[in-house]
């Protein structure tokens, strides 16, 4: 006889058993037990004589079967909590979908028992409808859906959730997302999920109101809401709408709207203004609840500044405005407001009580301000601390804990528990990430040695100095400091990253009759001179001893070309900072027919220049040192009048020192720091032992050797003024004068104003080209007119004095190594002058605009300006008006 017994369950129905009934019957057969009917009332017990699975297709039926907890020979009794409990286990793994157990014999007290069950569907792949490709590629790195991963209901709802965070962490609190399955056609037992995205609008702040503190007012209290503000909008006043209203039923056309008199007054404008108009342009009005949660901590933060030491936010209310917007309430509870009162040091030997305290510089009854407490013991950005003076002189391990030890009314005394630790030695110094430069390139920068004891102003300022190598990327010069207490030492890793520094210049084509037309530039920021003969240590050239190598081929055909080249080493002897350099220079300008191919005339000019610099320690060694000598030969033939004469040869030879101090923080973007330079230039005084008559004298002979003493001055400050925005202040003058007045000063040296400030043709003459963006190129330029009173043909163009004032607003775009761009928004004035007697500082030629800047470490810095002149151009007569220019490869001065 065939006895059968069925269990259909589900989770619920099993998790409560006194609602399931079981029963079998049918015919009998010689080895049955009869036709028994079954109940909870009256369980029996059966041996487990066979489990068999149906529906497993991927699963393995032994492991199932492991799971369930039911084993053949087991004993169970039937009603019971066996199979209930084997069901619940199956089920929670979370791998099926339904599940029956049945019997499908029962023979001498003995079960044969049956678990058939559907597995749930597999992830073959998912997609998304209603975003964005970039918003479903950030969300894909997100979700934790996995092909293959079986479906259940919490995968499902917790792809729903990480969805709507997504969005409403940018403001979409209102997302909706709803996933569907279909069954895949390719792939037995597997679906494509369908995730439909409704972002909605983002969700607005409409009000913010402030409840339970009078100190302070909402307005203000708004300002500390630094990513939560309020939507844009105006508001009407009732009055007016009331009024309004009015209007339109009486249809009066002459009636007023509105009583206007309240706005005459300042107070009644201002009035109007805070309760009409919600004006946050600088603010974003979207809710996001992690800059929200951020806001609030700053609220916090700004009680607590003002001596709210218990200040909290009792009770923050969201609640829904319109679809669009919500309102926000904030019930806050300042508490007492409390001060400063007793501060004491305990611990501290290496400075006395009164010295800390002066460094401290919080006062007996100041506001207590836990977060000016803080800056002033650990860091203070802008001046003193006390740590500081601590790490500065080698105590690393040095700790310093205020605690209050009393609390009387509203004042508080606080105790400084210092921990000054033993003097910590640097034991190792090494270099990570240079695959360039060589380490005694870096090693010579560094000013934390072994053996010297730490110091946290010297690990600041050696970052300073290998940011300004312009080997590294700046922005990843880092020192990580490796105390060892056990031993009172410190290991210090220098952390560097590099970049590209050769520049090249390439440009290049065929003038017809000019020739060749273009130039080749090559610098080499990183050459190695002595790894020459080392074809091993060419990448691809010898680099990594921090020298410089330039060459330069400029060419227009045969009417211009020039040579150059220079070579500069910053450490003479590789055991100081004395630096060297030697440069040669070759140029010539023709004037040709070109029916004939005949020169007409040619200016040719070679130079040479040696110098020597140092580092010097007085004031302080910010200051640097250079000395050099330069020679520069003219030779004149049948040029006009340039020079005042038109064939002849003339000489300069010059001896120039510069002194100049420079702390910016990064060569190409700085954020802090300021540089100060002054030059000067001397020409022998030939005149005073030449043996000719300077007032009857042809130009030819006067200038055979030129004469003059040469000064520029110029300085530049950089101030971080929110974020990355900085600014930047320059001061430029220079001045040319004259050892004597029979011998004049020449044309050679002179300044030449306006434009971008990149060299003419006129650089042949060693003019000095200074930028004044919104004018025209070389437009202010004075004539000296002490030449022949009836010939105007030997007037010498340019000025002997000028001036110059910059302010510049900067922010990054990318400070990326391989690219650093900056916009910027400048105000300059300036003027050119060609005696001193003329001079006027008050008298300058302004401007204003906006640029770009973009470094590229293969082709230096590229600029581009629009700038408008505000004042006439002296060429023309006219207001100069809007401007554009492009620099290459400098920084205008």
């Amino acid at each position: 006889m065939r006895l059968k017994i069925t269990f259909l369950v589900s989770a619920l129905i099993f998790s409560s058993l006194s609602f399931a009934q079981i029963r079998y019957g049918g015919n009998t057969s010689p080895k049955s037990d009869g036709n028994i009917s079954m109940s909870y009332s009256n369980p029996q017990v059966y041996e487990i004589a066979e489990i068999n699975v149906e529906g497993s297709e991927f699963l393995d039926s032994n492991a199932l079967i492991s799971i369930s907890g039911l084993k053949i020979g087991d004993k169970i009794k039937i009603p019971g909590d066996h199979i209930s409990s084997a069901i619940k286990k199956l089920w929670k793994q979370g791998l099926i979908g339904d599940i029956k157990v049945f019997a499908s014999k029962v023979e001498n007290g003995k079960v044969f028992l049956t678990i058939s069950l559907t597995e749930r569907p597999r992830l073959s792949k998912f997609n998304f409808t209603g975003i964005t490709k970039s918003q479903e590629s950030e969300i894909r790195e997100k979700i934790n859906l996995i092909r293959g991963r079986v479906m259940t209901d919490a995968v499902i709802k917790n792809a729903e959730l990480t969805v709507k965070k997504y969005f409403a962490e940018k403001g979409y609190l209102n997302t909706e997302v709803d996933i569907n399955y279909v069954k895949d056609t390719i792939m037995n037992n597997n679906v494509v999920l369908e995730v439909d995205v409704d972002k909605k609008s983002k969700v607005k702040v409409h009000d913010i109101n402030f409840y339970g503190d009078e100190n302070f007012s909402s307005s203000k209290l708004k300002k500390k809401l630094k990513n939560t503000g309020e939507r844009v909008r105006f508001k009407l006043p009732s009055a007016l709408i009331s009024k309004t209203i009015q209007f339109v039923k009486s249809g009066e056309q002459k009636k007023p709207l509105m009583d206007t008199s309240a706005l005459i007054t300042k107070q009644g404008a201002k009035s109007f203004l805070n309760n009409n108009v919600k004006l946050n342009f600088f603010k974003s009005s979207k809710f996001v609840k992690a800059k929200y949660e951020e806001d609030k901590e700053k609220l916090i933060s700004f009680y607590n500044s003002k001596g709210y030491r218990d200040a909290e936010i009792v009770l923050d209310t969201l609640y829904r405005y319109d679809e669009k917007s919500v309102d926000i309430d904030f019930h806050v509870s300042p508490g007492t407001k409390y001060y400063f009162r007793n501060i004491m040091w305990k611990g501290n030997y290496v400075y006395e009580d009164e010295y800390l305290d002066k460094i401290l510089a919080i006062e007996k009854g100041d506001v207590y301000d836990l977060e000016l407490l803080d800056k002033k013991l650990q860091f203070n950005p802008n001046g003193l601390d006390v740590s500081s003076q601590y790490l500065d002189h080698g105590y690393l391990f040095s700790s310093i804990t205020p605690v209050e030890v009393k609390i009387e009314g509203d004042s508080i005394d606080v105790e400084m528990r210092v921990f000054e630790g033993a003097k910590a030695k640097i034991n190792k110094v090494y270099v990570t990430g240079n695959d360039r430069t060589n380490d005694h390139v870096i090693m010579r920068e560094i000013r934390t040695l072994p053996g010297q004891y730490f110091s946290r102003a010297e690990l600041i300022r050696t970052q300073r100095e290998l940011s300004q190598l312009g080997y590294f990327d700046p922005e990843q010069v880092s020192p990580t400091p490796l105390p060892n207490p056990a031993d009172e030492t410190v290991d210090i890793e220098w952390s560097v990253v590099e970049r590209p520094s050769d520049q090249i210049e390439l440009s290049g084509g065929w003038g017809g009759t000019f020739g060749f037309v273009g130039t080749l530039g090559l610098i080499f920021n990183n050459f190695s001179l002595r790894n020459i003969p080392n074809f091993d240590k060419w990448r691809p050239l010898p680099v990594g001893d921090g020298q410089k190598l330039s060459l330069r081929f400029q060419a227009n055909g045969r009417q211009f070309q020039s040579y150059s080249t220079s070579f500069s080493e910053p450490w003479l002897g590789g055991k100081k900072p004395n630096s060297f350099g030697v440069s040669f220079n070759y140029s010539v300008q023709r004037s040709i027919n070109y029916i004939t191919d005949e020169t007409l005339g040619s200016l040719k000019v070679l130079g040479a220049t040696v110098s020597l610099g140092r580092r010097v320690k007085w004031p302080d060694d910010y200051f640097t040192i250079s000395n050099s000598v330069s020679y520069l030969n003219y030779d004149l033939y049948n040029f006009g009048q340039s020079l005042g004469f038109s064939s002849g040869v003339a000489n300069n030879f010059t001896f120039n020192t510069t002194i100049a101090r420079n702390s910016i923080d990064n060569p190409m973007f700085p954020r802090g720091g300021s540089s100060v330079s002054l030059n000067i230039a001397l020409t022998p005084p030939f005149s005073l032992f030449r043996n000719i008559n300077y007032e009857t004298a042809e130009n030819v002979d006067k200038y055979k050797w030129v004469e003059y003493h040469k000064w520029m001055f110029d300085a530049k400050y950089y101030l971080k003024l929110i974020g990355n925005l900085v600014l930047e202040s320059r001061g430029h003058i220079g001045v040319i004068g004259q050892y004597t007045s029979k011998a004049g000063i020449g044309p050679f040296e002179r300044f030449q104003l306006g434009g971008d400030g990149l060299t003419g043709t006129n650089f042949l003459l060693g003019n000095e080209v200074i930028g004044l963006r919104g004018y025209p190129n070389n437009s202010i330029v004075p004539n000296d007119d002490s030449g022949t009173p009836t010939d105007s043909s030997d007037d010498i163009r340019g000025g002997t004095i000028f001036n110059k004032y910059v302010m510049e607003l900067r922010y990054p775009v990318s400070l990326n190594p391989s690219a650093t761009i900056y916009v910027l928004a400048f105000a300059e004035a300036g003027n050119n002058w060609n005696k001193f007697s003329d001079f006027n500082p008050n008298v300058l030629k302004k401007s204003m605009g906006f640029g770009a800047r973009i470094f590229m470490p293969a082709f230096g810095l590229l600029g581009l300006d629009w700038g408008y002149g505000f004042d006439n151009d002296p060429t023309t007569g006219q207001r100069s008006g809007a401007q554009f220019h492009f620099s290459i490869g400098q920084l205008l001065r």
